[in-house]
């Protein structure tokens, strides 16, 4: 290596020799330095390097090739936020979809234990009977006092509005559409206690009263429900207001119920005051 410098350090000039493939032509021969070669290459070196930086510059390939951006401690704090929330509305979703299922499943087999159970764990809500005297005086009458059977359950229509679609199970609509304004109030069909009160995907805010002689009634896109699971309600008492809600509506309207034994009834044919 030592020897190469030195060589080169002995070289001034230098000559390059240009022979034609003609022998007709003359050889030609031009002088070089080995400072002049050495500053057009560092000449030539400058321009190409502000050519290509200013050309980066002005244009997007700059953001691609020439980017060392780094993110702040507060930018990947608020990164992890986002998906840490991310994570959470997937689960909830999740979850969602998982209920509606279930509850679906639920109304088929006219199941209002199994209902319940979406929304409220029994074991914490109801009392060992041994220790609850009312719980003993009630099954004392019910052994030795049968009660009488029961009169027949007599349904009013939940809201006033025009009936925009009849209920027809054979094309898969098992229930009455009332359009009505955002807000209508929503009244209940007959006595009961709501077994389910919450937000589904595809009905929006849903409401499900069971009540006497295995019927169900099934409120649906409603844009407030004003009653809770396990809530007493009684015939004509305000329960929901009307809405849009959920990804199956086309409009404000009340998609309105009713079941018997786990099979969908025409509530027309149920209705008191048709």
């Amino acid at each position: 290596m030592k020897k190469i410098l030195d060589s080169l350090k002995k070289i001034k000039d230098f000559f390059v020799l240009i022979i034609p493939a003609h022998s007709t032509s003359e050889a030609k021969s031009h002088k070089f330095s080995l400072s002049k070669v050495i500053g057009l290459f560092a000449g030539y070196t400058l321009i190409i390097s502000i050519l290509g930086y200013i050309f980066f510059s002005i244009t997007p390939l700059g953001d691609i090739f020439l980017s060392n951006k780094k993110f702040s401690e507060e930018e990947i704090k608020k990164i992890d936020e986002l998906n840490s929330r991310m994570l959470f509305l997937s689960k909830e979703l999740e979850s969602l979809k998982s209920t509606n299922e279930r509850l679906k499943y639920a109304i088929m087999l006219g199941d209002s234990a199994l209902i319940e159970s979406l929304y409220i764990k029994s074991d914490s809500l109801k009392k060992n009977s041994g220790g609850n005297i009312l719980l003993v005086f009630r099954d004392f009458f019910k052994k030795y006092f049968p009660a009488q059977p029961e009169e027949p359950i007599i349904f009013v229509k939940p809201v006033n509005g025009f009936i925009s679609r009849e209920f027809n199970s054979e094309k898969g609509h098992i229930g009455i559409d009332y359009v009505v304004k955002k807000g209508t109030p929503v009244y209940s069909t007959a006595d009961g206690f709501v077994v389910f009160a919450d937000y589904t995907i595809q009905d929006g805010n849903m409401m499900i009263i069971n009540h006497n002689d295995g019927y169900i009634s099934v409120y649906k896109h409603c844009s407030v429900l004003s009653k809770e699971p396990r809530e007493a309600v009684h015939q004509g008492e305000l329960i929901a207001l009307s809405g849009n809600s959920g990804e199956t509506t086309t409009g404000p309207h009340l998609h309105f119920e009713i079941w018997k034994d786990g099979q969908p009834v025409n509530p027309k044919s149920l209705f008191f005051n048709k």
